[in-house]
This record gives structure tokens, C-alpha cells and sequence, in this order.
């Protein structure tokens, strides 16, 4: 007899780290100096958790389609399509962050001036994405076998590289660029341009909700997924504390760039320990990380966003699949949302703040979904409190409300917070800044209701009768 494979809570905690923890955060949460520490466990404690305990509830009792499923019963089909438009979109905004810090990365290998160069940027974002879209055409096989590896030598490796030369800087006893103090760790307050890189915090923290399915796999759901949830949430904010103070320790707070941070840090580094030639080599382990992380995100939303034609939520053009079940149409289309929002990098006052507004509504966008996912959470324990859930959020309706009340406040925080330019970057003219932010809030909120008002009977059909 064929014994059932079971996942232990450290295979689920390392799922966890894999797939959220990475050095392209360092920058971001740099910017803040050891302030970070404080807002990195405001963010767990309100959001992070939060997120991570409600998706394996809504997991381990509607683990067909994810969070399509879990809003769509917890509220309508309407709002349904809506929060899983919410998580394809908001990648789509994401892609050229991924990508901006893979090009500057790649720049170290042979000209790193080229880190700042817009042309550059925007040139290697659009290549380099267009190409990843047609290896994705070929299937789950490849797109797997290149995430895999990406993710334990693109990845993991260079994060546990910064942290132990950032420990052999310190004892070298070479220059620290921020105050190691308790003092230091308290945020300033006084200000809300000063918080505002606080939803990118929430925002790195994000993604839990797709991991959550492997909730029903362990071996004890009511025990070995909390335990995997806390040990996830103790390494990422600890690898993402020690990591972000390396970067803030070795760069100037001036000369951070949030495309760039990270590898400044390993120039910084490598000059000093006097083996300069081992930038290339870093430069090029990251980008090979930065490239296969975007290779899982192109499609695992996408094929969730497909998921919806079964319904009839999508016009029977973009339910279009090849022979190896992947959405051509879906693809092409997110192509080329992200070859327009690319343009960015040639508008704005410089890269960072072309970064940020990415970023910003990226975020915007994905908070809207959470607070989607935690109303459903709490309706969901009311209209149908029978159904079989393999883990609960423990504490009753009262743990519940309590949980999903945290994750809804933090969401909603992020949401209104990031409206506001930060001050640690030129953002330009006010108008723009908000103008973007405010009209494609609008824009990609309302499309997908568009298209469900527009929909007609005979768009539902199965997706394998769009295969081609």
C-alpha cells in the first residue's frame, strides 16, 4: 500500500521563506535604517500573520480555485472575479520591479553605471520579459524545474552570503552608516510622509494566501500549520531585519537605490575585502534568482485568472490555452500591460520613484483583495459554519474577528497611506504622482466589474474547450 506523503510544518515554513523572502526587499526596508526592526514586526504582528491564519482556514475548506472561491462564497461571483483579478493585476505591476532589479543587477557584470540608465532598464524589462512569457507557453515542466533552481541558488543563496559578510564586516571593524541604538529603532512619528514606505513593507510581506493550500496536506492541520505559519513568520522577519541592516549598515542612506541597493552593498563588500572580481559572480547568481522568481509569478496568477472561465467570467478570446494547458491569450495580454506600465522609467524624476509607484500600486491593488479575503473569512464562519475546515483560526468567531479586524485595519492603512509621496524620494510633480495612483486605482478596479457587467451565457465554457 502506498503510504500518503505528508508536508512537516518545516517543509511548509520553507515553502514560506522561499517564495516571500528575497534581497530585492533589503533596499526598500533600508531606507528606514534600524527603524526597519520596529516596522518590520508591526508588519507581521498586523498583516503578516493575519494573512497567513485566515488562507489556510479558507484553504483547508475551499482549496478548488483559491481566492476566487473563497470570495466568491463568502460574498458574490462578482466580487469573486474581482479579488482574483485583484491578484493577477497586481503582478503585472510587480513584473517590472522584479525586472528593473534584475537589469540593474545584471549591470554589475560589466558596466554598473548602467544601473541608472533608463534606456538600459526599459530595454532588458521588455526582452527579458517577452522572453520569459514564450518559455512559459511550454509548460509547467519547465517553469517548474527553472523555479526550483532559481530559488535555492538565486536566491537563498545570496541572502545567506550578505548576511554572513555583513557579520565579517562588522567584526572587521570597517564603517557602519547607521547607529546601532535602541533610540534608533523607534520610527519617527512626527510625520506621515514618513510612513509611507511602510505599505511596501506590508506589501513584501504579501503572498501567503497562495501558499496556504498545503494546509490540508500536513500531517496535523490544527498543529502543524500554525507552528509552520510562526516559524515562516520568525525567519522572513528575522533574514529580512539582518538583511535590510547589512544593506542600510554598508550603503550611505543617500546613495540607496531601491533597484541597486543590494548589490551596492555586495560592491561595497567585495572592494573592501579586497576580491572586487567576485561581483560579476554575485551579479549574475541574483539575476539568475530575480528571473526564475518571475518565471513562477507569469503563471501561477495567469492560470488562476483562467480558472474564472469555467464561469463564464472571461470572453471566450482570452479562455484561448495551447496543447501544453498554458492561457496564450492571457499571457500576450499581460505582455503587454507590462510593456505600457514599463514606460514609467522613462517619465519620472529617476528610477527609485519609477520603482516605488509600481510598487505602490501593486499594492494598492493587492490590499484591496485582502480586504476582500478577511470580510469573506469572517461572512464565511456565519453562512456556512458546517462546512469541513481542516484548520481553524483558533479562538472562535472572537479569534476570528480578531484576526481578520487586523488584517482589514493594516490593509486599509496601506491602501490610504501609499496615496502619500514618501519623502525619502523626489517624486516630481505632486498632480502626476497622485493622478497615477488615484486613476489607475479606478481604472483596474473597475475594468473587471466592466467586463462581469458585459458578460454573456455564452462565454461559460470549459477551459479545455479553449485548448487549441
Amino acid at each position: 500500500m502506498q503510504t500518503k506523503r505528508v508536508l512537516t510544518s518545516w517543509m511548509i515554513a520553507m515553502i514560506n521563506v522561499a517564495a516571500i523572502c528575497n534581497i530585492q526587499n533589503f533596499a526598500l526596508m533600508a531606507e528606514y535604517g534600524l527603524a526597519m526592526v520596529f516596522f518590520l514586526i508591526f508588519s507581521s504582528i498586523c498583516f503578516f500573520i493575519p494573512v497567513s491564519l485566515v488562507s489556510a482556514e479558507l484553504a483547508s475548506g475551499w482549496s478548488d480555485r483559491g481566492v476566487y472561491t473563497w470570495v466568491k462564497e463568502g460574498l458574490n461571483p462578482c466580487l469573486g472575479f474581482l479579488a482574483i483579478w485583484l491578484q493577477w493585476i497586481q503582478n503585472v505591476f510587480w513584473y517590472p520591479t522584479i525586472l528593473s532589479f534584475a537589469a540593474a543587477t545584471f549591470s554589475y557584470i560589466f558596466m554598473p553605471q548602467l544601473a541608472e540608465n533608463r534606456i538600459y532598464l526599459l530595454s532588458i524589462i521588455l526582452s527579458t520579459f517577452w522572453a520569459a512569457t514564450l518559455v512559459s507557453l511550454f509548460g509547467m515542466r519547465i517553469s517548474g524545474w527553472i523555479s526550483t533552481i532559481s530559488a535555492l541558488f538565486g536566491t537563498i543563496l545570496p541572502i545567506a552570503l550578505i548576511l554572513i559578510l555583513g557579520i565579517v564586516w562588522l567584526f572587521k571593524g570597517l564603517p557602519s552608516q547607521i547607529d546601532f541604538s535602541f533610540k534608533s529603532i523607534l520610527p519617527d512619528l512626527s510625520s506621515f510622509k514618513e510612513l509611507v514606505l511602510l505599505s511596501g513593507f506590508i506589501f513584501s510581506l504579501s503572498g501567503l494566501e497562495m501558499s496556504a493550500i498545503h494546509a490540508k496536506d500536513a500531517a496535523y492541520p490544527k498543529t502543524d500549520y500554525p507552528k509552520a505559519i510562526f516559524l515562516s513568520a520568525a525567519m522572513i522577519v528575522t533574514l529580512s531585519i539582518l538583511g535590510s541592516v547589512t544593506v542600510a549598515t554598508i550603503v550611505p542612506h543617500n546613495s540607496i537605490e531601491l533597484t541597486s541597493g543590494g548589490m551596492e552593498a555586495f560592491r561595497a563588500i567585495f572592494t573592501a575585502f579586497g576580491i572586487p572580481w567576485a561581483i560579476p559572480i554575485i551579479a549574475a547568481i541574483v539575476t539568475f534568482g530575480a528571473l526564475g522568481m518571475m518565471s513562477t509569478w507569469i503563471v501561477g496568477p495567469s492560470r488562476g485568472l483562467l480558472a474564472t472561465a469555467v464561469d463564464g467570467d472571461f470572453p471566450p478570446l482570452l479562455q484561448k490555452m495551447n496543447k501544453n494547458s498554458m492561457p496564450v491569450a492571457i499571457f500576450i495580454l499581460q505582455a503587454i500591460i507590462v510593456s505600457i506600465l514599463s514606460l514609467i522609467f522613462l517619465y519620472m524624476p529617476n528610477i527609485s520613484t519609477s520603482y516605488w509607484i509600481l510598487i505602490a500600486m501593486a499594492a494598492k491593488l493587492y490590499m484591496i483583495m485582502y480586504i476582500l479575503m478577511f470580510i469573506s473569512a469572517i461572512r464565511l464562519r456565519y453562512i456556512k459554519p458546517h462546512v469541513e475546515r481542516a484548520y481553524r483560526v483558533p479562538g472562535g468567531m472572537i479569534g476570528m474577528w480578531i484576526v481578520s479586524g487586523l488584517g482589514i485595519c493594516s490593509s486599509i492603512f496601506a491602501l490610504i497611506i501609499s496615496f502619500i509621496p514618501p519623502s525619502q524620494l523626489a517624486t516630481g510633480s505632486l498632480a502626476l504622482y497622485e493622478s497615477i495612483l488615484i486613476g489607475g486605482s479606478i481604472f483596474f478596479c473597475g475594468l473587471p466589474l466592466l467586463i462581469y457587467w458585459m458578460r454573456k451565457p455564452e462565454w461559460k465554457r470549459t477551459p479545455s474547450a479553449a485548448a487549441s
